[in-house]
């Protein structure tokens, strides 16, 4: 099973340059990285994403989803967990909280 690591960005500009150090500094198929937007604002590839949700979510659940509303998302699926690991310690967008087993 790959480990998929994800990381939000307020700007597609942010999370392209992110992208690109995958694939150049960590020998990432381009394939295996997915960009997808959460929320109205980012719907056309707008630039001016990142709303305020405080207050907004009172579960735990719903907390996770609002973190990601209006955000540029990056996933990453690896199968070798000992580069997810290295990834991860390279990148610092992709914290602890953003991990996913899948």
């Amino acid at each position: 099973m790959p480990t998929t690591l994800k990381a939000k960005f307020d700007t597609r500009r942010e999370a392209e340059m992110t992208v690109e150090r995958l694939v150049q500094e960590q020998h990432i198929e381009r394939t295996d990285i997915f960009i997808t937007t959460d929320g109205p604002a980012n719907s056309a590839g707008s630039e001016t994403a990142g709303a305020d949700t405080e207050g907004q979510d009172p579960s735990p659940a719903s907390r996770d989803d609002a973190a990601l509303e209006d955000k540029i998302v990056i996933s990453v699926d690896i199968a070798d967990e000992a580069k997810a690991a290295k990834v991860k310690a390279a990148f610092a967008e992709f914290d602890a909280s953003d991990v996913a087993q899948g």
